[in-house]
């Protein structure tokens, strides 16, 4: 993870350009970047509890914003979390509070980790690549969005595997290339 933090929303878009768009990791991404559609955090919480503050707020504002203005939001958290188990036990709070402010099957909430594991695979894997950002950011997403455009994609289900097939090509070299690459 960087050391600074005042560049963090930067980090965010750099990686959502070069690696979720860039390397096609999420095919609907593209769109709501280009229509200026996304709305980019950077919390300055430092608990947990002040971080699911924040992430009430904006889930409520993402609730209340117009679609075509607000899309989806991605809250960039870099003083709190950093330890991945704590993020990932994180989660199970941020889906409550979701259900607590009646917004199940309206929003759901992706993550993101720069230590991201998936269960039952080893630190290392590249497979974990597929949810590591320069940050840990909680991505707030329209669920009738999600499904509009899984929809219109014509087999969202190999989306996974193509995402893995494309970084073990890439590898981890050329992964840490990605954040290295001049503006």
């Amino acid at each position: 993870m960087n050391t600074r933090t005042d560049d963090a929303i930067a980090d965010i878009q750099r990686w959502v350009e070069r690696a979720v768009i860039g390397l096609n990791l999420c095919p609907f991404a593209k769109a709501v970047v280009a229509k200026g559609q996304v709305r980019y955090v950077l919390s300055d919480a430092d608990t947990p509890e002040a971080l699911l503050e924040t992430l009430g707020d904006e889930l409520v504002r993402l609730r209340d914003a117009p679609a075509s203005e607000i899309d989806t939001t991605l809250i960039v958290h870099p003083h709190v979390l950093t330890d991945f188990l704590d993020y990932n036990d994180f989660l199970d709070d941020a889906d409550a509070l979701v259900a607590e402010l009646d917004l199940e099957g309206v929003l759901q909430v992706a993550s993101f980790h720069p230590d991201y594991q998936f269960a039952g695979n080893e630190p290392d894997d590249i497979a974990n690549y597929t949810n590591r950002s320069p940050w840990p950011t909680l991505h707030l997403l329209r669920e009738d969005s999600v499904e509009r455009a899984v929809s219109a994609f014509p087999d969202p289900d190999a989306i996974v595997s193509r995402n893995i097939e494309t970084l073990t090509k890439l590898g981890h070299e050329g992964w840490m290339n990605l954040g290295r690459e001049s503006d």
